[in-house]
């Protein structure tokens, strides 16, 4: 991940929308865990490189920092007690006096509230200021993190969460840059008025100079300050109108900074069903219209949601084993995202490997293929003490994985590329131990290496396909305030427990799988969207078009998603009736 002189290839992130933000809180926040615990890893052991995601700077008051290097894109009303600015440059006095000589009245509005954890945050870092801001007087902000108070791992122990998270910043921990955050303010996160429901909504935004020119100015402040700069990662709502932010956003990012890798993540949050209303076509619209232009202007593309499917009707949300999430929490669902996210993007934020960003999305396009379908394990199952080949054996025909891009359980082992991540299993555990003499239990047994194991197992699973795989020993950690939803059968390190314990203990690590496929399930799914959408009138939705995209634009937009949708068809799948589909 180096280039010559040992220059991290940087990345930019971008966040855009509310969902988008629920996810990125988490994402950060597991960072902002990896970095505290690092001091507490051997310096051989350490493989993600933080600096491709973080930038050092300076306060005015010459104080060092380590924040990320992000833009974050949301509504009005999804701050609560944050500051647009930032506090870390609470030092600047801002002259509020006036020239009027009259009476003056003054109405003062108190700061929102803040709950537990954000009060205990505030205490442990330093305290409040008089205007009920951070003081980052006492605040660890540097990139030492080996003289971090200890208790930072252990604040927020037994608190709830799930009561009091409204929005994203209710439980953001990390520091943010004075230019990370960029309000809409014309649109409000909650209410039934003002919200940004549309594709044409989002993409009209970008074309105000204002907000174009204000996206530009930070994107070159982030941008310019980088040595080597390897691409943007973009987290952007799918179902909603930031679906056409994020369409105006990776077309500028596509003409001005060619060459560099541009990831995209399409969210959605877990749709409740309760009959079909011209919001699920909006909500379906919008996804259509974000998949065709996210994936036309992005390097690669990966829809990211626990849904089912994203259909008019969606299916149920996914199951995982030994995490017993609350579907209608954004609390909740968000963190299983994100945690995949986290595990995902190893492969390009490494200290060493063989793939920048350009070079992963690569491995994956050939065809036209510039669709990808996420599955993750979180946690890993995995018992305390057991091998990895023990382990990998007893999955047989399934797979360890559960779908993320709602696209359905895989039929069979068949993909075009994978690239698949392991992380959190300890080198003692990585081979099988058998006694002198001893059958060897499989092919995986005789293995003598963590990662030979890892990729003899996909090779099985697999014949035939391109595969790369990384196997990464630290674990993902889950400190507070990531929502303590699992497994009462996990131990603190996220291993399985053959009994459950006589009193509970909360889980701090976990091992975690992840696969990122270019895999013939994606043709149903897209196919599916499709043609959902051909066999209605989309003009009954007039005002989904007064916002700004042409009838003629969508029709083609559809077209381009069928066309996709063939790129992933193989003599495998069963042949959808495209002839039905045709009639109107």
């Amino acid at each position: 991940m180096f280039e010559a002189g040992g220059v991290p290839r940087a990345a930019l992130t971008l966040q855009l929308g509310s969902y988008a933000g629920f996810v990125g809180a988490h994402w950060w926040n597991l960072q902002d865990a990896a970095l505290r615990c690092e001091s507490e890893v051997q310096e051989q052991e350490r493989k993600i490189c933080p600096d491709v995601l973080y930038r050092a700077g300076r306060t005015l008051s010459r104080q060092e920092t380590y924040t990320p290097r992000l833009i974050l894109m949301d509504l009005k009303g999804s701050l609560n007690s944050l500051k647009q600015e930032g506090c870390l440059y609470g030092d600047t006095k801002i002259d509020t006096s006036v020239a009027w000589q009259g009476n003056l009245m003054t109405h003062q509005e108190d700061p929102p509230a803040k709950n537990l954890f954000l009060q205990d945050l505030s205490k442990l870092e330093g305290g409040m200021s008089s205007d009920g801001g951070f003081s980052p007087r006492a605040l660890p902000l540097s990139k030492d993190v080996s003289q971090l108070p200890t208790q930072l791992h252990v604040s927020q122990k037994g608190h709830q969460l799930e009561g009091s998270v409204r929005v994203w910043s209710d439980y953001l921990r990390v520091r943010l840059h004075p230019r990370s955050i960029f309000m809409i303010h014309q649109y409000n996160d909650d209410g039934e008025s003002s919200q940004l429901e549309a594709f044409g909504q989002g993409e009209s935004l970008l074309h105000d100079p204002t907000y174009l020119e204000e996206l530009e100015d930070r994107l070159h402040f982030y941008v310019e300050e980088c040595d080597y700069l390897q691409g943007f990662q973009i987290l952007c709502d799918l179902n909603n109108g930031f679906s056409g932010v994020g369409a105006k956003v990776t077309e500028l990012l596509h003409d001005e900074y060619s060459g560099r890798g541009i990831l995209t993540w399409g969210l959605t949050p877990v749709i409740h069903n309760v009959g079909v209303s011209w919001k699920d076509f909006y909500r379906l619209m919008n996804t259509v219209l974000g998949i065709v232009h996210l994936s036309s202007h992005s390097s690669l593309f990966c829809p990211l949601s626990l849904n089912g499917s994203l259909g008019l009707k969606p299916e149920a949300p996914v199951t995982l084993p030994y995490v017993h999430y609350d579907a209608s929490l954004n609390y909740h669902s968000s963190a299983i995202l994100a945690t995949a996210l986290d595990t995902l993007s190893a492969p390009y934020r490494l200290h060493s490997s063989q793939f920048s960003m350009v070079q992963l999305a690569d491995a994956f396009n050939s065809s036209g293929r510039k669709v990808v379908a996420a599955g993750t394990a979180v946690p890993f199952p995995m018992a305390y003490g057991q091998s990895l080949p023990d382990a990998l054996c007893s999955y047989q025909l399934a797979v360890p994985w559960t779908p993320l891009s709602s696209c359905g359980e895989q039929k069979d082992s068949c993909c075009f590329a994978q690239s698949v991540v392991l992380r959190g299993i300890g080198k003692e555990n990585h081979i099988s131990n058998l006694p002198p003499g001893s059958q060897p239990k499989s092919a995986l047994h005789v293995c003598e290496t963590g990662e030979e194991v890892l990729g003899s197992y996909l090779h099985a699973r697999c014949p035939g396909t391109f595969s790369t795989s990384y196997l990464i020993q630290g674990p993902c950690k889950v400190l507070p305030p990531y929502p303590q939803f699992f497994s009462a059968l996990l131990n603190k390190q996220g291993f399985l427990l053959d009994k459950l314990p006589s009193c509970s203990t909360a889980v701090e690590s976990i091992p975690v799988l992840t696969a990122l496929q270019s895999s013939p399930a994606l043709y149903s799914a897209l196919y599916r969207l499709y043609k959902e959408l051909h066999q209605v009138d989309v003009r009954r939705w007039a005002s989904f078009f007064s916002a700004g995209i042409e009838l003629y634009d969508f029709q083609e937009a559809l077209h381009e998603l069928r066309t996709l949708s063939q790129c992933y068809k193989t003599s495998s799948e069963l042949d959808e009736s495209e002839d039905e589909a045709d009639t109107d």
